[in-house]
């Protein structure tokens, strides 16, 4: 009598059916896109191209400059999520432009992010003003009581951006200038003159708070909020954004407003630390002080909060809080993680790309795809029979979690399907159909060793599974070392190939074992009908009952009939 079996296929199966079920409502869930993203080949997308110039005027533009510009830029637009932009140099030196193309992006939304210098400091406040353009009349600038920013800074450095002036000084008050706009005002030093330019500076004008430019950290600076609210006096900076080692966008514990949360390194971590015990120490900026305990985050000449110090920050992180959405958060933390760009870019050229692979195009190669599928379902249930439609079930399965988790991705990551990705689910067709027929014949050999059909669907699973592991193995080292050493729509390859590669070791764990493991105790499996695939006159084996069958009955005698 065989032995009682030890696996519990139901058990993995309708955990299988589990994982496909939260799959399908994540995928489709009421009011979200369920539609999968194409990639700048399928649907088109967006081509910026950017002219570099030196952030230092009168320098030369240097290939080292380029390469290391493309680099961030190509950093910045996958952290949106896009794995298949594709960024270029076109010339060299000072003629040079590069090109940045992107699938299915807002236009906008790409300008922004990759023209952005990104360059970050923290500055002790001076003087908060008014924003209106002082007149004539009018002295330099002192402190107002009335414009002080409403927030402060505690130990885990959370920074509000909700620095105000008073009532009455709103960038409605006055209209906007019609001079040339002049973001930032820079000197060596809080001269007489250098005020007068700060007084001068009108902050009511949307160009002189959106249109920042790279500010020299080691001169005292000039420059409006990014709300045109309110106009600073800035003292050299203490923290420049070098120092930053991480920043992530975060939603904190109250849920009230996304923040990106800054990590530093030692030495910013000191200046942070000392720089905050000298500010605590100075008068409240409500009261008019000249200094006082107040800090600007200035990213890009632009004060993007200016919280207080209530007491010294000794942890190396602080948070900047700004009412972000969460998209503008996630976009502020890729442009500080990765750098700023060595030149600044300004785009000269903005289009709408079509498609590169007409839907003819695409629909031949989707054609070409599900025949290869069918030639191949086919041949499997000619040589396997009923294992044969086993093996053609848990395709469909793999390519329905394959489906189900595409969409997801492209949800939670905003993963982009191109050629190159569908090409590499097609090639993992292969490597799924092998693993079937790997355990196939591990079942077919056990049977010819004297075991039962029973036996042989767990033992040869237990023979098979190490192939299986060990050649899926290798396909997902192949597809990890493509994605992180190449770029573009290899990466978008590579990706696929791996997510199938773990894909095919779920289906066939978690369905085509079990599938067959019932198939094997059932007694129709266990009579070896000629449909089974497991017909003792194939195998050359006495039958799977106990008795010879007819093909083998010449040789009966010379066969071994186990107990």
């Amino acid at each position: 009598m065989a032995p009682q079996p030890t696996s519990k296929p139901l058990r993995l199966l309708v955990a299988l059916g589990v994982l496909i079920v939260g799959l399908a409502v994540w995928a489709f869930w009421p009011g979200t896109d369920s539609s999968v993203r194409l990639g700048l080949d399928l649907q088109g997308g967006t081509q910026v191209i950017l002219k570099p110039t030196p952030v230092t005027e009168g320098a030369s533009i240097t290939e080292e400059q380029l390469s290391q510009t493309v680099s961030i830029i190509r950093q910045r637009v996958d952290g949106l999520g896009v794995a298949e932009a594709d960024v270029t140099t076109q010339g060299s030196g000072d003629g040079a432009v590069i090109v940045v193309s992107v699938p299915g992006v807002n236009q906008d939304r790409v300008v922004d992010l990759v023209q952005r210098t990104a360059l970050l400091d923290f500055r002790p406040v001076w003087g908060i003003y008014a924003p209106q353009a002082a007149t004539p009349a009018e002295e330099s600038p002192s402190a107002d009581p009335s414009a002080s920013p409403e927030a402060s800074a505690s130990p885990d450095a959370s920074a509000s951006s909700e620095a105000s002036a008073s009532p009455d000084a709103s960038p409605e008050a006055t209209p906007a200038s019609s001079a040339e706009a002049a973001p930032l005002v820079q000197a060596t030093d809080n001269s007489a003159d250098f005020q007068l330019q700060v007084a001068e500076l009108d902050c009511t004008n949307p160009l002189n708070y959106t249109g920042g430019r790279p500010d020299d950290p080691e001169k005292w600076l000039g420059t409006c909020d990014q709300t045109g609210t309110a106009k600073y006096n800035l003292q050299p900076a203490f923290i420049q954004g070098t120092n930053v080692t991480n920043a992530n966008a975060v939603l904190p514990q109250n849920g009230v407003g996304w923040v990106v949360s800054l990590e530093f390194d030692g030495d910013g971590a000191s200046a942070l630390a000392s720089a905050s015990t000298e500010l605590t120490a100075l008068p409240d900026c409500s009261i008019g002080a000249n200094p006082c305990n107040a800090f600007a985050i200035v990213l890009d000449g632009v004060v993007t909060s200016a919280p207080r110090f209530n007491e010294p920050i000794l942890g190396g992180s602080a948070q900047i809080e700004g009412n972000f959405t969460a998209q503008e958060a996630r976009d502020l933390a890729n442009v500080l993680k990765y750098g700023a760009l060595p030149v600044t870019l300004e785009p000269v050229d903005i289009t709408t790309v079509s498609p590169t692979v007409g839907n003819d195009q695409l629909r031949a190669g989707i054609i070409a795809g599900l025949l290869g599928l069918l030639l191949v379902a086919i041949y499997l249930i000619i040589y396997y029979r009923a294992l044969g439609l086993v093996a053609v079930l848990s395709l469909a399965i793999a390519a329905v979690v394959l489906y189900l988790t595409i969409i997801v991705l492209s949800k939670v990551i905003g993963l982009t399907l191109t050629l190159a990705g569908v090409a590499g689910a097609i090639v993992a067709i292969g490597i799924t159909a092998d693993s079937f027929i790997v355990y196939f014949e591990r079942i077919r050999d056990e049977l010819r060793e004297g075991r039962t059909l029973r036996q042989a669907c767990d033992s040869g699973w237990v023979r098979a599974r190490r192939t299986l592991l060990a050649a899926d193995f290798v396909s997902l080292l192949a597809a990890l070392v493509l994605y992180f050493l190449s770029v573009g729509s290899v990466r978008g390859f590579a990706f696929v190939l791996g997510l199938t590669t773990l894909i095919d070791v779920l289906v066939a764990f978690w369905f085509t074992h079990p599938l067959v493991v019932i198939l094997g105790r059932s007694s129709w499996m266990q009579r070896g009908s000629k449909w089974t695939g497991l017909d003792s006159g194939r195998l050359g084996v006495v039958s799977l009952s106990g008795a010879p069958s007819k093909g083998s009955r010449r040789n009966a005698s010379n066969t071994e009939v186990s107990a």
